[in-house]
C-alpha cells in the first residue's frame, strides 16, 4: 500500500522554510533589553557585595566586576538555549548591553560592604 502525501502545512519541503523571513517583535525585544538590563543590575550589586566581603581592593575589584559579568553573560545566553537570535537582534545585546551601566552600582555596594565588613 503506496501513502498519499498531500500539500497540507505540516508536509513542507525544507526549501520552504529557508524561504520564510523571520519577524522580530518590537515590544518583545524592549522587554527582553529591559530583562537584561535588570539582570545585571541585580549581578552588580550581588558583585559588588561579594567584592566588599572579600576585601578585594583596586583593580582585583574591577577584574571581579568584568568576571562577574562574564559569568552573566553564559547565564543569559544559556537562559536562551544558546539561540541569542529568536530573542535578540544581536550577540552584542546579550554581551554588551548594561555592562558599564551597572558599574557605578557595584562600585557603591563594594565599597559599602568593604566599609561595613572590614573598617567598622
Amino acid at each position: 500500500m503506496a501513502i498519499h502525501e498531500d500539500s497540507s502545512p505540516q508536509n513542507k519541503k525544507s526549501s520552504d522554510s529557508l524561504d520564510e523571513i523571520q519577524a522580530l517583535n518590537a515590544e518583545n525585544l524592549q522587554n527582553n533589553a529591559r530583562i537584561i538590563n535588570y539582570s545585571r543590575t541585580f549581578m552588580s550589586i550581588i558583585g559588588g557585595v561579594i567584592a566588599g566581603i572579600l576585601g578585594f581592593t583596586g583593580l582585583m575589584g574591577f577584574v571581579f566586576y568584568f568576571f562577574v559579568m562574564a559569568i552573566t553573560t553564559a547565564g543569559l545566553a544559556a537562559k536562551t538555549g544558546f539561540a541569542v537570535h529568536s530573542y535578540f537582534d544581536s550577540w552584542n545585546r546579550i554581551a554588551l548591553d548594561g555592562i558599564l551601566g551597572g558599574l557605578m552600582s557595584f562600585v557603591l555596594f563594594w565599597t559599602f560592604a568593604y566599609d561595613m565588613v572590614h573598617i567598622f
